[in-house]
């Protein structure tokens, strides 16, 4: 499957979730191990008038990180965070973002990710790093 037939696939049926955060995902490195979404976060997910929830903001890098486990694994992994370490760079404003997901490591039932948070003005807003317990549900 190329990596635009993975896209359309991960887009096809985007979770509730994905949906309330304006997700979608908008490109894969498979030989990098990345994955980029874009996200539209508007006043309703924010608190102090247009600085976003910290946990909306958890959300949107916890999504790359899984997402990018279920593009290079076929879609045959159900991915459960374990752990999710935040750091929060700078407010988040509402409007448009960018998470960068990766995979640092992956055995056969644990995987260690990353991701990167970008406002619409290219700054890094937030960074996290997970542990993450791995389902496969076909061959991988």
């Amino acid at each position: 499957m190329t990596a635009d037939q993975t896209i359309e696939r991960l887009n096809a049926h985007p979770a509730a979730i994905i949906q309330t955060l304006g997700g979608c995902v908008i490109g894969l490195d498979a030989p990098a191990r990345t994955l980029r979404m874009q996200f539209q976060i508007g006043p309703s997910l924010c608190h102090s008038v247009d600085v976003v929830q910290g946990g909306v903001v958890t959300a949107m890098l916890d999504a790359s990180m899984a997402h990018v486990v279920l593009a290079l694994d076929g879609l045959g992994t159900r991915v459960s965070t374990i752990d999710i370490t935040v750091s929060f760079l700078r407010p988040a404003r509402a409007g448009r973002f960018v998470a960068a997901g990766s995979v640092v490591r992956s055995g056969r039932t644990i995987g260690f990710l990353k991701a990167e948070l970008f406002d619409e003005a290219g700054e890094l807003v937030a960074t996290a790093s997970s542990s993450a317990h791995l389902r496969r549900t076909q061959a991988a």
